[in-house]
């Protein structure tokens, strides 16, 4: 039996890498357009002749490749994500593509793969969670940088140490005092409060206008006395939005 097989190619394709379902991703940062391969086989035998036609059609990733972004290796954690949210780690760049994973609102150790894409006006980088690779939006990632005491300041803003009768509303005053007006941050109840020896709380503020701080997270510890919760400390970690220094400061 002679075996004649003919693979006609609509465009020269660059490179390809596989997504999570059956569809091959032809990386293509210029096209959404979807490219077809027709493979054409061709089997004879003395007394018969016939012929099989398969076409496969390829998507490219969606999204235009841009040359900033988390460097392959660097480590990332999730940032601005409600307590009773969840980040989605998606197959691909975009809304639309499907979810591989949920990610707390803490999550720390993403690796970034050296990746960035811009899709609808969003930037997507490429992740890898420990148990999925996949993509997230940069709008909810960060550089973990120093953790330093803020009581101090805080006490300073206050003019005393604050309290109140709920220990998230005591978090939340404390976190919108290091928030930004112009422009305005985002101030998101990352854990909510618990009481045990202490109170704690913990916000994130994101959207400080500010390129190499992307926001701050603060955990906030409460003395319980009776019906009131009273700050007895602060710590304040940054976020930081380029890089990280060695003795923690976002670069």
């Amino acid at each position: 039996m002679r075996l004649t097989t003919a693979i006609a190619l609509g465009l020269l394709i660059v490179g390809c890498t596989a997504t999570a379902d059956t569809t091959t991703t032809l990386t293509d940062s210029s096209s959404s357009t979807s490219i077809e391969l027709a493979t054409t086989t061709t089997e004879s035998n003395p007394s018969t002749s016939s012929t099989m036609a398969t076409t496969t059609t390829v998507t490219p990733a969606v999204g235009e490749l841009v040359d900033f972004g988390p460097r392959a290796g660097d480590e990332l954690m999730v940032i601005g994500v409600d307590h009773d949210d969840m980040l989605n780690l998606r197959a691909g760049p975009g809304t639309d593509q499907a979810v591989l994973e949920e990610l707390s609102p803490t999550f720390e150790g993403l690796l970034a793969l050296g990746e960035t894409r811009q899709f609808q006006d969003a930037f997507w980088i490429n992740v890898d969670s420990g148990l999925s690779e996949g993509w997230v939006s940069m709008s909810f990632i960060a550089y973990r940088g120093a953790t330093s005491d803020a009581t101090a300041d805080i006490v300073s803003d206050f003019g005393n140490y604050p309290s109140s009768d709920s220990l998230e509303d005591l978090g939340l005053a404390i976190a919108e005092s290091m928030a930004s007006i112009d422009p305005p941050s985002r101030v998101v109840l990352v854990v909510p409060g618990s009481v045990g020896d202490l109170g704690e709380v913990v916000y994130d503020v994101v959207g400080l206008g500010d390129d190499s701080v992307r926001g701050l997270r603060i955990h906030v510890f409460a003395n319980v006395e009776g019906d009131m919760f009273t700050l007895k400390s602060a710590e304040v970690t940054a976020l930081c939005g380029r890089g990280v220094s060695e003795d923690g400061l976002c670069t």
